[in-house]
């Protein structure tokens, strides 16, 4: 067994928000096991992971081997198995590194212990499950949630309870975003099918920003230090064909780096009424300043260690929709790139189709625009309709199967929103009652939310250019 002992400070935390323990492991090990233990409390949270010998500094490719954050104090690497969270496989002698992540640190530190022992039993080496590629061969709208957790990282449930709760949904695919790590696969690679297509996933998740990798299979390096490293974070996923994506930018956790080469951003998270519009607005802005960025939702949702009932913060809600020549994951990567689809919702939120000079979403076009947006089910809403300057146009959704229109010029892009007006009472009060009794959550207030606009569903922009 070995031990440390250290006093973590706020200096610490300033020069290097990662800290390293470094421990040596001799030949034929087949097990490690490490524990965690310091002064827990709401003003010190201290992550924990390790790195394996081939680990190198910021960025690293090779070594990773497991990642909790603050969800758990101890964990076990061996040939055969993992804590979930934690890579097995090969055991290399040398020098590990048990990696604290400075989360939270108090103003007069705090005392941190760590201890690692080592098992030399025999193991048999076990590999990671090979990735499965299912296909449904069939054109048409199908919905998915692309931001969950399970208790790789930070939620109690497990990817079977996560798997359940996606076919209670409805869904046709799901995206397994754990945090930091991508050890949820041992689970989802086999498990991918027809019926529901897991696209691989993981949150890289930081102080200051959260952001999603999508369609890659390698961990990527989650270490980021300085603003500029956002753009070492786009080359990274962009070098393995992989999409990147911003999550929530909105007051809860911002994107505080620059921002990088994306190809989607988390417009929609969780219920509307979690300051979503901040996250839309940033959105308005970045393509008003030229950026082609597709739009996409997720429900961040945590999977607890029961399935749920249906409710207003359960999978899928929001839900995003795309349009698919076939359900497969490259299909799904391909759609959410091109910005074909919209975000509604829930599975069985309003569909907001929107086709200008006959192109569908996600397409460029010339010249002046006649545009058709196809609405289903949302009977006494409104339709809005933006370009880079704004709101250019509404109108009230008259009927459940209704087609609004707008010609003109837009400027840069044209796209769509559904505004909740006869149906706001009741997603209110479906909100409401999902809180009766309990505070209001994301430091919301009454009159934040007799303030926000709710939207049901937002489409993707066409781009427009000068005929």
């Amino acid at each position: 067994m070995q031990e440390f002992s250290v006093r973590i400070t706020r200096k610490h935390q300033a020069a290097d928000p990662y800290f390293y323990l470094p421990f040596e492991v001799p030949d034929g090990v087949t097990r490690i096991d490490a524990t965690l233990s310091y002064p827990k409390a709401e003003d010190c949270i201290i992550d924990l992971g390790a790195l394996d010998p081939r680990a190198t500094e910021y960025p690293t490719s090779r070594g990773f081997r497991g990642w909790s954050g603050g969800a758990r104090d101890r964990f076990f690497v061996a040939t055969d198995d993992a804590t979930p969270g934690y890579i097995h496989g090969e055991m290399p002698p040398g020098q590990w590194k048990v990696m604290l992540g400075l989360y939270k640190i108090p103003e007069e530190g705090a005392e941190v212990r760590v201890t690692v022992d080592f098992d030399k039993s025999p193991r048999s080496i076990v590999p990671q499950p090979e990735r499965t590629f299912p296909v449904r061969k069939h054109a048409g709208w199908y919905r998915g949630d692309l931001h969950c957790h399970t208790f790789h990282s930070d939620a109690a449930g497990s990817p079977e309870l996560l798997h359940a709760a996606a076919k209670q949904a409805g869904l046709d695919f799901l995206a397994v975003a754990d945090h930091n790590t991508i050890t949820q696969r041992r689970y989802f690679h086999p498990h991918s099918s027809a019926d529901l297509v897991f696209v691989r996933a993981m949150e890289i998740t930081t102080a200051v920003g959260h952001a999603n990798v999508f369609g890659v299979d390698d961990w990527i390096d989650f270490r980021m230090t300085r603003p500029e490293h956002a753009h070492t974070l786009a080359s990274m996923v962009h070098e393995r064909g992989g999409l990147l994506s911003v999550n929530h930018d909105k007051p809860t956790i911002p994107w505080d780096y620059d921002l990088p080469e994306i190809d989607c951003m988390e417009v929609w998270q969780s219920h509307w009424l979690a300051w979503n519009s901040v996250s839309l607005k940033r959105y308005q802005q970045r393509l008003a300043s030229g950026l082609k960025i597709s739009a996409i939702g997720g429900s961040d949702f945590h999977q607890p260690a029961r399935l749920m009932p249906e409710g207003p913060l359960v999978l899928a809600r929001p839900t995003t929709v795309l349009y698919l020549n076939e359900l497969s994951e490259d299909a799904v990567l391909g759609a959410m790139k091109s910005g074909h689809g919209y975000v509604t919702e829930s599975p069985t939120g309003p569909h907001l189709e929107l086709v200008a000079n006959g192109q569908p979403m996600g397409s460029t076009v010339a010249g002046p625009v006649t545009a058709e947006a196809l609405v289903r089910g949302a009977r006494g809403d409104r339709l809005l309709w933006l370009d880079a300057s704004g709101i250019v146009s509404e109108q009230v959704i008259e009927a459940d199967d209704w087609t609004g229109h707008y010609a003109g010029s837009p400027d840069r892009f044209l796209r769509t929103e559904i505004v909740a007006v006869a149906s706001r009472e009741t997603i209110v009060a479906e909100f409401r009652d999902a809180f009766a009794g309990k505070s209001l959550p994301w430091q919301l207030s009454e009159e934040d939310i007799a303030r926000q606009t709710i939207r049901r569903a937002i489409s993707n922009p066409i781009y427009c250019r000068a005929g």
